[in-house]
């Protein structure tokens, strides 16, 4: 049976005298195109919306649905890394610089941080706890992996349309076959990732041409 997520590691983080613990996950690491967008979420422990869970178990129209609640019930800020800070960053410390910027942005100042992963969120001043595999474990960091990953999702339907036959609004920017065939067939946008290889080497390859 797949572990659901619970509020144990908020409970500790209360015992130990913090007042207001935020979840926080990122989304978009991989993607070939698009920024790196995070979330940073302080749920209220009587109004914890019911269902959530890791936003990848869930459909998109609950994803949907879970984040219209959440944004209504909780202390919610939702960040971005733009394309550009990616290539210059390299995705790690991107992904890093969202997060931080979600924690920074929320109306209440956040004193205890729950982060999905490994590592703690680079240059954040309060207490940080990193938790492998934790949108599966903490409720608060679930809930930010759902706000996070419908505001991105948003985000590349939007580009889609601007940018049509790359397939973003089904594919979010990953490298799928069909955006793989469009990348060949229409070329490189400036929402795609120049440092990451796929993009690194048709570009090099058409220079290559050009010589």
């Amino acid at each position: 049976m797949d572990q659901l997520p619970d509020f144990q590691h908020e409970h500790d983080a209360r015992s130990r005298g913090f007042l207001c613990i935020a979840g926080v996950d990122e989304v978009g690491r991989g993607p070939l195109a698009g920024p790196v967008t995070a979330a940073a979420v302080c749920l209220h422990p009587d109004r914890i919306p019911k269902g959530l869970n890791d936003s990848k178990k869930l459909t998109a129209a609950r994803r949907e649905a879970l984040a219209e609640e959440i944004l209504a019930t909780a202390n919610v800020c939702i960040a971005h890394a733009s394309v550009g800070e990616i290539d210059r960053l390299n995705i790690l410390w991107a992904s890093h610089l969202a997060m931080l910027r979600a924690v920074q942005g929320l109306a209440q100042v956040a004193d205890c941080v729950l982060v999905d992963g490994n590592l703690k969120v680079r240059d954040l001043a309060c207490h940080c706890v990193p938790l492998v595999k934790g949108d599966a474990r903490s409720l608060s960091i679930a809930a930010a992996s759902i706000v996070a990953k419908v505001a991105r999702d948003r985000i590349m339907a939007d580009l889609a349309i601007v940018h049509p036959g790359y397939g973003w609004e089904r594919n979010a920017g990953y490298g799928t076959a069909q955006h793989q065939a469009a990348l060949q067939d229409l070329g490189i946008t400036p929402h795609h990732r120049r440092s990451f290889k796929t993009i690194h080497n048709i570009l090099y390859q058409a220079e290559m041409a050009n010589c």
